[in-house]
């Protein structure tokens, strides 16, 4: 016998949907399909696996829903933190949930990568809590019952749907399981060697202040990321604000050997200029900084922040830098009169 079969309980339902809502990799799609077998064979009550799937989906959901509440737009980095481009993810998905409104809950657990995402732009979109629960409840209904009545169809022949289910199991541990594992620890060990790699790389707002201050050729990318509402964020002033993904798109860099680029973000981790940071080390380019604790650092250190922004077009003019492809004007922020 199966071993989903053997082991579907309600508890283990309710448990294993949980899990998955929170982003764990936990098979609750193969339990339920099981858990709809058993109940066409009349071991388990239809009307109580939806129960307990659809709490096990809101109660997930709820705790990311909360998380938004709470911490906001960290949560949304930390969903999107691996995706190629997290900057587009996340925008991509404000946007989809900015257009549908909560009814996208009724459908997101259909859509890879919009379920998970959804139940934190709720609460930081400041829904109340009883209308997220209502439509929530509404898609896990329906999302539990598509697989639960796909296992129950194959009640009459269980032991048929028992071997099916294990086929489709390892089928799917085999093509996507693994491949799975092995891009993401990939792509862990890619982030620790990029973070060892640049390290040396670092600038501390006190040495970026002094070199402004000696009138040391000197660019600033800004990079805070777009979703971050930019219009009202400061930065450094003279910097040009860019977005991260067009700078790690430019396959070409041509830097004068007495010009240093100084990367920064805004948070402290400085994850999103080390990643731009280690594009620019692939390229050749070795005058690049990346500034010790972001944005924060420096307005903690009383450094004067603005919104003027420099020019691209003039700033890397006079610095004498180019880019291939260009940098097109959309992926900067408007221009305004540059301060030094």
């Amino acid at each position: 016998m199966n071993y989903y079969l053997l082991h579907t309980t309600y508890p283990m339902v309710l448990l294993s949907v949980f899990a998955r809502q929170l982003s764990l990799p936990v098979p609750a799609i193969l339990f339920l399909l099981s858990g709809g077998a058993l109940a066409g064979a009349g071991r388990l009550s239809l009307p109580g696996l939806l129960l307990v799937s659809v709490l096990g989906c809101v109660l997930g959901d709820l705790a990311w829903f909360e998380a938004g509440r709470l911490r906001g737009k960290r949560i949304l980095r930390l969903l999107c933190a691996l995706a190629s481009d997290p900057s587009l993810c996340i925008r991509r998905s404000r946007t989809t949930f900015a257009a549908r409104g909560l009814p996208i809950l009724l459908v997101a657990k259909f859509i890879p990568g919009l379920d998970g995402i959804t139940p934190p732009l709720a609460g930081i979109a400041g829904t109340p809590r009883y209308r997220f629960i209502l439509f929530d409840a509404g898609g896990s209904a329906l999302w539990s019952l598509a697989y639960i009545g796909t296992g129950f169809l194959f009640a009459a022949s269980l032991d048929r749907a028992a071997h099916l289910i294990s086929v489709v199991a390892d089928t799917l541990v085999i093509v996507f399981g693994i491949p799975l594992v092995v891009f993401f620890l990939w792509k862990l060990l890619r982030l620790i060697r990029m973070f060892q790699l640049l390290q040396p790389l670092s600038i501390t707002p006190e040495e970026l202040r002094r070199r402004i201050d000696s009138g040391a050729r000197t660019g600033i990318l800004d990079l805070l990321r777009f979703e971050d509402d930019p219009e009202n964020i400061p930065g450094i002033p003279g910097a040009i604000r860019v977005r991260p993904a067009e700078l790690r798109r430019r396959r070409q860099f041509l830097i004068p050997d007495d010009v240093l680029l100084v990367l920064y973000c805004n948070r402290k981790n400085r994850f999103v200029s080390t990643r731009v940071a280690a594009v620019m080390w692939k390229r050749r380019i070795r005058n690049i900084r990346v500034l010790s604790g972001g944005l924060q650092a420096w307005e903690a250190s009383g450094y004067p922040v603005s919104h003027d922004f420099a020019s691209p077009d003039e700033e890397m003019a006079r610095l004498g830098v180019s880019l291939y492809p260009p940098i097109s004007p959309s992926a900067v922020s408007p221009p305004r009169p540059s301060v030094r």
